[in-house]
């Protein structure tokens, strides 16, 4: 669908804003907004928010309980209520902003603004949030460091918001409000049909490693119960029957870490790829480090298993020699199992290793507790026909997925570029919203 513009335009007197309707104004942000300086002096007040570049302001969603703050670590935390404007000023260039419908509180580092005027504030969340602002922002932000750049006050305050007529606001925001809906709708879709791609990956893959790939095999009972019956042929054993080594990682010194060149791939949790199996390096480290034992080297044959946290169970299979942190495990196997089998076979086991963990404070998955996992041994033959198998099934669904992920970047582009024409002024909706509201 194509827009039409206004009829007639007026510099705005700043580049990186450009023109606006004629009829429009703009207004410096010291004239809407009065910073508040409320603060938790004592009862801790609402929930923990955070800001999302996406969603704007929410309550802030912890995947581990202990990084929870005590209420005496919350004292002189921003006090957030409904209706007003939050800003993180070191998350600008990310539309690190927005109203909040909430009340709670905030970093420190935050602050909290009440609106002065009777602006609408749905508009001025657009606005305010719209790519065209963040880029605005962006230009203002100073620091030495890349994550810990912000905005001034003063550059605050006399930052430019650009105003039409009331009535223009409403209307703008409310043929926001139905046009995002239908995007945030197709992108629902595409996120549900990624993870319905990743439920049938993994279903497909613990049917081959853990049944075979003949249907009318002769089956035994392999003795427990997660993995039920197994192919008669099969050996069925704890893991340190058939392996070699199992080795933790270490995080060494910060000068062991150098460039990629002649050193070795060092990986965290966050290294892992979960469709694939493959790892991408967190760091490098000097081969000085592993030989001094500040390092622990693990080999290219080696399966990588998180034995810690809230990713506890991640798989992934190096290419080469490397290292991790403590979080990991490297199991290497002996030469009745290739290591590709045994990575997609643990894969399939994520119960299994979160029954082994003690998961009720946090999960752990030592070396001894990483011996003591059941697996079942397939002969080698066998064990490469699966590997086959498996193999194409996740190239099948990676690939399916990205065409997923590529619609949804593809449809985010979009929202983010309609939203900034039409709070900017480049596109006329007041007609389309009139629309909207008569169908609805």
């Amino acid at each position: 669908m194509s827009f039409p513009p206004y009829d007639s335009y007026k510099s705005t007197g700043h580049d990186w804003l450009g023109e606006i309707p004629t009829s429009w104004r703009t207004q410096k942000f010291r004239h809407l907004f009065r910073e508040s300086s409320e603060k938790i002096e004592g009862e801790v007040f609402g929930e923990m928010l955070s800001v999302s570049g996406y969603r704007g302001i929410e309550r802030k969603e912890y995947d581990d309980e202990n990084r929870r703050r005590s209420d005496e670590d919350l004292i002189g935390y921003r006090i957030v209520r409904k209706g007003q404007l939050v800003v993180n000023t070191m998350w600008l260039n990310y539309a690190g902003l927005g109203f909040s419908e909430l009340d709670g509180h905030v970093s420190p580092a935050y602050r909290a603004y009440w609106p002065k005027s009777d602006e609408h504030s749905k508009y001025l969340n657009y606005l305010l949030r719209s790519e065209h602002y963040v880029k605005g922002y962006t230009r203002l932000l100073t620091g030495v460091r890349p994550n810990s750049l912000q905005m001034s006050r003063d550059n605050m305050m006399s930052f430019p918001v650009v105003l039409p007529p009331k009535a223009e606001q409403i209307a703008i925001s409310t043929f926001l409000d139905g046009e995002t809906a239908k995007i945030d709708a197709l992108i629902a879709e595409q996120q549900r049909l990624i993870e319905l791609l990743q439920e049938k990956r993994q279903a497909v893959i613990s049917q081959v490693v853990t049944k075979g790939l003949s249907p009318n095999a002769p089956m035994k009972d392999s003795g427990v119960e997660w993995l039920g019956e197994v192919p008669e042929h099969w050996e069925v054993g704890h893991l340190r029957r058939f392996t070699k080594t199992v080795k933790t990682g270490k995080t060494p010194d910060d000068n062991d870490f150098m460039e990629q060149e002649s050193a070795i791939p060092w990986f965290t949790p966050g290294s892992f790829n979960e469709s694939t199996l493959a790892l991408e390096a967190a760091k490098y480290v000097s081969i000085e480090s592993v030989n001094e034992g500040r390092a622990n080297l693990f080999s290219s044959n080696a399966v990588l298993v998180v034995g810690i946290g809230a990713t506890l169970g991640k798989i992934g299979v190096p290419s080469e020699e490397c290292s991790g942190n403590q979080q990991i495990n490297a199991i290497e196997p002996s030469g009745r199992l290739q290591q590709r089998f045994l990575a997609l076979f643990l894969a399939a086991a994520q119960e299994q290793m979160r029954i082994s963990s003690n998961a009720s404070t946090l999960g752990i998955m030592n070396q001894q507790k990483t011996k003591e996992l059941v697996v079942a041994c397939p002969p080698l033959v066998e064990q490469r026909q699966i590997i086959d198998l498996a193999d194409k099934v996740l190239a099948d669904m990676a690939d399916m997925s990205g065409q997923s992920q590529r619609v949804i970047e593809l449809l985010q582009e979009r929202r983010s570029a309609l939203i900034s024409a039409a709070v900017t002024g480049q596109i006329d909706v007041r007609g389309l919203a009139e629309a909207e509201e008569e169908v609805a």
